[in-house]
């Protein structure tokens, strides 16, 4: 008896491994209620991802994968199949040799396509697979009026207007393209209305950032939304100088410089309130690549008690805020809050009877009443030599953005030795490595023992979409693995089975995981000792420290966020039993 198309897709999948079967019942279910393919139920669900899913059914159903987006097809091929069965059946025609037309699809299981298109054009169908987006992006390209068309009417608006002509050398290309030239683009509507489109899509996805990227033929934009990239929309490459020295314009950087990384700063105002860009432009091989920092002061959460720190750590940072002087250094990897948690800090301990003072690359956010300066290194006005200016200006509290160099961290230590509350971050993964690390630095291990009152590490993790929340049971093996002999065993863990409102991935949102590292007398002294990072984290974790693994399981046990979440972020941290 021959297989169902549903079955057929089902065993490739469970032969290959690439999902079990509570997972698959689970789609199959969804699908059920939902409708659309199970291909699109299994990847919107983070089942699978688009690439293994291609991939499994080429090698399972024996059709070859070809990337479209490497493929020129012919116009005459392209006639062959219309627009509206091109776009209904999700298909690409790529070639004609005799009477075999060989098509791309998305669904090669969907034998209804393949009928439809041998009917309407009288030859054998010869399909191949291929991924969605590609599927998309041709069809745009290729098809519709709205897309490739009007964008190529509106780049040789630009190019006639602008000034701008193709030229085969790239070098060639820089040297003809003069300030004026390039000016002249960034004042044409099309660029204009598509760069205010860019921005504006980001701050209504609540992304934290955009990126600007040119490929060989295309531009692509991609948004950080809750710390993973997402694909955004692609531009024809004609546009990406225009879209760029737009940016420049806005962000006041020099347009004609286009081999040297640049950095600025603008502020646009969109829905009644203003948001801030940080802008930063690299070049690289296909052109220069764009990195933009959305800073939107309504998404701020500057309220140290709604960070989502646990209890004990919270009232660790507290306790060393509210110490007269000293130094409080936040560390982890970009992206993760360490500045969100110290502007809360100076939140936390701002009075009118405090004078509080920053030094920041660059400033992120406006803070009333708190004086904030702007790290100017081309100028001379280092961390370092900003924070000697500082230290005269009778602060209280001094906030400074990232110890980069002994110097920062000499300064730093020595202002916290002589009566300042001293706030930093540094780049470290954890809180015993941030002692290390200064150490290694060049500070002398009796004076960090001396002025540092506690180290803390965080990271950011993705809660679990409220709406498709849904409980799941884990193994016996893995709850051995984790520790967990001692919960409840009818304790609850949940995840995302993914909805409209999380597009899919079952995560809304994020929230704060912390260690912080309270130097004890004992701490001091295994500092001073030159001990080595495993025996600080030992120290710590007997004298009650809350581990990033341990917080974040407390926070998988509590319904926030799932186990998948807590394994990604803090990969490499220890398993710990919980308290």
């Amino acid at each position: 008896m021959e297989l169902s198309l549903k079955d057929k897709l089902t065993k490739i999948l469970i032969d290959a491994r690439l999902i079990s079967h509570e997972d698959l019942f689970r789609a199959v279910e969804i699908q059920k209620k939902r409708g659309g393919t199970l291909s699109d139920t299994l990847v919107g669900l983070n089942l699978i991802s688009k690439k293994d899913l291609m991939l499994a059914l080429s090698q399972g159903l024996g059709i070859p994968p070809i990337n479209l987006s490497r493929y020129k097809i012919d116009p005459a091929v392209l006639k062959l199949v219309s627009q509206k069965i091109v776009k209904h059946y999700q298909i690409i025609p790529i070639s004609k040799i005799g009477d075999i037309l060989t098509v791309a699809m998305a669904d090669p299981l969907n034998i209804f396509a393949v009928d439809e298109i041998r009917t309407l054009t009288g030859l054998k169908i010869s399909p191949l697979i291929t991924a969605e987006n590609e599927i998309r992006d041709a069809i745009r390209q290729y098809y519709e009026e709205d897309a490739s068309i009007v964008m190529d009417k509106l780049v040789d608006g630009i190019d006639g207007h602008g000034g701008i002509k193709m030229v085969r050398d790239k070098e060639e290309q820089a040297e003809a393209e003069t300030s004026f030239e390039l000016l002249s683009i960034t004042k044409e509507a099309p660029v204009v209305k598509l760069t205010n489109v860019l921005l504006a899509e980001g701050v209504n996805l609540k992304a934290s950032d955009i990126l600007i990227e040119p490929l060989e033929s295309q531009m692509r934009v991609r948004y950080r939304l809750d710390g993973i990239l997402h694909e955004g929309r692609r531009v024809p490459k004609n546009l990406h100088k225009g879209i760029v020295s737009r940016l420049k314009v806005m962000a006041e950087l020099d347009i004609a410089e286009r081999r040297l990384p640049q950095d600025g700063r603008f502020k646009i105002r969109l829905h009644g309130r203003e948001v801030d860009f940080r802008v930063s432009v690299l070049p690289s091989r296909e052109g220069e690549k764009v990195a933009l920092r959305v800073l939107d002061k309504t998404q701020a959460m500057l309220d140290i008690e709604k960070l989502g720190f646990g209890a004990e750590s919270l009232e660790a940072l507290k306790a060393g805020a509210s110490k007269p002087h000293g130094m409080m250094i936040i560390s982890g990897p970009t992206g993760c809050g360490k500045t969100t948690t110290l502007y809360s800090l100076l939140k936390y301990v701002d009075s009118p009877d405090k004078n509080i003072v920053t030094v920041e690359d660059p400033v992120e956010y406006l803070l009333n009443g708190i004086n904030q300066v702007t790290s100017r290194p081309d100028i001379g006005l280092t961390f370092a030599s900003a924070l000697r200016s500082i230290l005269r200006q009778d602060p209280d509290v001094v906030m400074i953005g990232e110890i980069r160099d002994f110097d920062t961290a000499d300064i730093a230590v020595k202002s916290a030795l002589t009566g300042h509350l001293v706030l930093s971050t540094l780049h470290t993964t954890t809180a015993s490595g941030s002692i290390i690390r200064l150490i290694d630095m060049g500070l002398e291990p009796f004076l960090i023992s001396a002025a540092v009152l506690l180290v803390a590490t965080q990271r950011l993790v993705r809660k679990i979409c409220v709406n498709c929340k849904e409980p799941h049971k884990i193994d016996k093996a893995m709850r051995d693995k984790l520790n967990l002999q001692g919960i409840d065993a009818k304790g609850e863990f949940f995840r995302g089975k993914g909805c409209e409102l999380c597009a899919g991935t079952g995560y809304k949102g994020r929230v704060g995981l912390i260690e912080v590292l309270t130097l004890t007398p004992r701490m001091r002294d295994l500092i001073i000792t030159g001990a080595q990072e495993h025996e600080i984290k030992d120290q710590a974790m007997k004298e009650g420290m809350v581990s990033l693994r341990e917080a974040g399981m407390k926070k998988v046990l509590g319904g926030v966020t799932s186990l998948d979440e807590i394994f990604r972020v803090t990969v490499g941290d220890q398993d710990v039993e919980l308290k």
